[in-house]
């Protein structure tokens, strides 16, 4: 009987330590349960299970003794809690905010103080929001998407298919080709008889690249069984064993099984701390000398061809790889292997590639910098070559000068926005308050300015018009196009989003504040300002018939001078002191006196230990310099497009107003809408709805009475009277969008609704009349 309970309570106890382990895996494997079972802690700052160990980063291995309890241990993160007023109905994921009912707290998992301080950031009135990273982060710590991402195509981590539509492509736009010029080169390397080691390489290389995926190229190297081999980061296969001891005791089975075949499979040996002697034989010269160098062209080409689109990256690796690894390697050391999906370990080769497009490499980053701001560098440079030595358009029309012009201000204004988040993430809130308020608008005030001086240069007030035009478009644009955008996209993968809507409701105040402050001398110019009318007719010749006049508008700058200087100037400046003292209010209300609206605590709750180690992608004094480099070339470029923007203003048949809400207006905005989307996508849709709100409101409250300032101390003859499409526009706007916001939540349909008025209201401005002084 003893023996009988004895057996049962060993294999309760086994049951319960199966059980157990089972759970920690799950719960450790499982970012979303790890979070909620955060949330439901009564600590609302920094949250770790398991053990804290600075060095510890992977689950803990449950103790054989079933009396032991199982935790899920994790390297200890920074955790930024924020507290929201509303509720949700599913769990919040790592990265998103989630909702509950009465007050609660949005935990945020970053890697370090620095992203702790990005983070609080973007909650902050007056601080421009940013998405990326500002520090490195451990590849062991990213996704697998992102580990993928980062390889240098070294690594053999599995047997992916390889019959697929990308790799089919590459065959097309680059394969043949590139094994082309290897057959050519073969033959030459053979008739030089030394040469024909090199010329077999050529001939292999030719098959490979024509189709290189799935093959592997190695060092020549022994062959080893790798049943014999310590497996590391092999896939674990359940197998079912008839062994009565490894069935009784289960606690010593064997975690890891080798195959029952074995695999033969060339693993390259670590390479020997000299300088290889093939450099020292005369084929290696004539290699050099005449296979190399084509070659060397042939692959530069076939990187820059394929790096220049982003999603076949993989090719251009793959390329650069050949060039700078396998041509330089000694010819007997070069193999060539086809692998196939019984070669489940991971093996480190000279060359495997099993891709050759990616579609996830719009996430792909060099440095913290985007690759698509990368790839556009190069044309910053381009435009300023061409704009100032082809003045007189012999290779490029005015319009193709603009048009790379405009978009060479995209990247520029990408690194703005990024060292604007470095400096701000390393500094303390005064110096970050003061960057965001200098740099936050260089994009746009740098642009508003050169057109400003062009036009007075010029005596013609349609650049006036122009800046008047964009300044309205970066309002609606901003108020409905970029907050529609993301509840649109944001609304397709989550059905219901939430948002603050007291912080919300913070913002909307002042964007009323705003328009009003903008749009009262125009309303003031409309109730004392003179109607004047183009032409009037009278078809019957008799007065007592009324006229039929067109082009009838307020006239406030010739038919009474007056009134411009005594009522309408001093309104102006009276404004553009009150608008950035009530910006300055903002800023006092939401950061000091009511910050718990936003309730943002940020904890270094690292339980004592030392802060996680990170490395900044830029330091505070290179931040600076790519501020200061990237603002004279943003000048440079504007100063270009308002140059080569003249012959469109004259002899385009879209108006006027159209160019300027569209292209000049939303243009440099492009980096803060991708912003907006990535946050909505994370299911952070309060941080994309004020990306929208603080381009807005820094517009009416910092950049026009920078103007204004501007035009008083160098007259270009601005005068802050709008016309009235850019003022019903702005108004509606403002209206319908505070009319949304008013409840909290927000779906697709409603983003669907503000992007249709946005094009509504596009299709007034394309079909309107172009403005008088153009």
């Amino acid at each position: 009987m003893s023996f009988k309970a004895s057996s049962l309570l060993s294999g309760e106890d086994d049951n319960l330590r199966k059980r157990s382990v089972a759970e920690s895996t799950e719960n450790c494997c499982d970012p979303e349960h790890h979070l909620w079972f955060t949330r439901l802690q009564t600590q609302p700052e920094r949250l770790c299970v398991g053990p804290h160990h600075p060095d510890l980063s992977t689950l803990a291995t449950p103790s054989p003794d079933g009396s032991v309890h199982h935790f899920c241990q994790f390297t200890p993160k920074c955790l930024l809690a924020i507290s929201r007023g509303a509720h949700g109905n599913s769990p919040p994921r790592q990265g998103e905010e989630g909702w509950h009912d009465g007050t609660s707290r949005t935990t945020i998992r970053v890697d370090n103080e620095v992203e702790a301080h990005r983070e609080a950031n973007n909650y902050k009135f007056g601080f421009r929001k940013w998405k990326g990273n500002v520090t490195e982060k451990p590849i062991e710590d990213r996704s697998d998407i992102d580990k993928e991402l980062h390889t240098d195509l070294s690594i053999v981590k599995h047997i992916a298919p390889v019959v697929t539509v990308g790799n089919i492509v590459y065959v097309f736009l680059f394969g043949w080709w590139i094994s082309l010029i290897y057959l050519l080169i073969c033959p030459v390397m053979f008739l030089t008889i030394l040469g024909a080691p090199y010329g077999k390489v050529c001939l292999k290389l030719a098959w490979y690249v024509i189709w290189p995926f799935g093959k592997s190229v190695q060092r020549a190297c022994h062959l080893v069984n790798i049943s014999a081999m310590k497996p590391t980061n092999c896939e674990i296969i359940p197998q079912e064993h008839e062994d009565k001891d490894l069935v009784g005791d289960k606690d010593c089975a064997p975690l890891l099984v080798s195959s029952p075949l074995p695999i033969e499979i060339p693993v390259p040996l670590p390479l020997p701390k000299k300088t290889s002697k093939h450099w020292c034989r005369f084929s290696t010269f004539l290699w050099l000398l005449l296979g190399y160098p084509v070659l060397a062209v042939v692959h530069s080409l076939a990187c820059v061809l394929s790096w220049l689109p982003v999603f076949s990256i993989p090719v251009a690796k793959m390329n650069s790889r050949i060039l700078t690894t396998v041509l330089l390697m000694a010819p007997e050391d070069i193999e060539i292997h086809t692998l196939d999906k019984t070669d489940v370990c991971e093996t480190r080769v000279v060359l495997y590639c099993y891709q050759a497009f990616n579609l996830y490499y719009y996430k792909y980053t060099v440095q913290g910098i985007n690759i698509f701001a990368l790839n556009l560098l190069p044309l910053v440079l381009m435009t300023l070559i061409v704009g100032y030595t082809d003045r007189e358009h012999k290779y490029f029309s005015a319009e193709t000068m603009f048009t790379i012009a405009i978009t060479s201000i995209i990247p520029l204004s990408y690194y703005i926005g990024m060292g604007i988040a470095c400096i701000s993430a390393q500094s303390n809130f005064a110096v970050g308050a003061v960057v965001n308020a200098t740099f936050g608008s260089i994009t746009e005030m740098t642009f508003y300015i050169t057109a400003l001086l062009r036009g007075h240069r010029a005596g013609s007030k349609c650049y006036e018009e122009i800046v008047k035009s964009a300044l309205a478009g970066t309002l609606f644009g901003c108020i409905l196009f970029i907050p529609g955008i993301c509840m649109t996209i944001g609304g397709i993968k989550h059905s219901e989003q939430r948002f603050n809507s007291r912080s919300a409701g913070v913002s909307s105040a002042l964007l009323f504040v705003s328009i009003g402050g903008v749009f009262a001398p125009t309303l003031f110019s409309k109730t004392f300002g003179n109607l004047v009318c183009e032409s009037c007719s009278n078809t019957l010749g008799n007065a007592t018939v009324p006229f039929i006049c067109k082009d009838c508008h307020y006239d406030t700058t010739t038919a009474d001078p007056h009134l411009i200087l005594s009522h309408i100037e001093p309104l102006v400046y009276t404004i553009s002191v009150l608008l950035p003292a009530s910006y300055l209010i903002g800023l006092i209300f939401t950061l000091k006196t009511h910050a718990h609206i936003y309730d943002i605590h940020v904890s270094d709750g690292h339980g004592g230990q030392p802060h996680g180690h990170h490395v900044v992608h830029w330091s505070r004094w290179r931040a600076l310099a790519v501020l200061i480099v990237a603002t004279v070339l943003m000048a440079t470029c504007a100063d270009l497009c308002t140059v080569n923007i003249e012959p469109i203003l004259s002899h385009s048949s879209i108006s006027q107003y159209f160019i300027g809400v569209t292209v000049l207006a939303m243009v440099p905005e492009l980096p803060e809408i991708v912003n907006g989307i990535q946050f909505a996508l994370q299911n952070n849709i309060s941080l994309s709805l004020e990306v929208g709100s603080c381009i807005a409101v820094q517009v009416c409250m910092i950049q026009i009475p920078l103007l204004v300032l501007f035009n008083a101390f160098y007259d270009v003859g601005f005068v802050l009277v709008f016309s009235d499409i850019h003022l019903w526009a702005s108004i509606f706007s403002v209206i319908l969008v505070n009319y949304i916001f008013m409840d909290g939540k927000c779906d697709y349909f409603q983003g669907t609704a503000l992007v249709v008025v946005y094009f509504i209201v596009l299709a007034v401005y394309f079909f309107a009349p172009s403005p008088r002084s153009c």
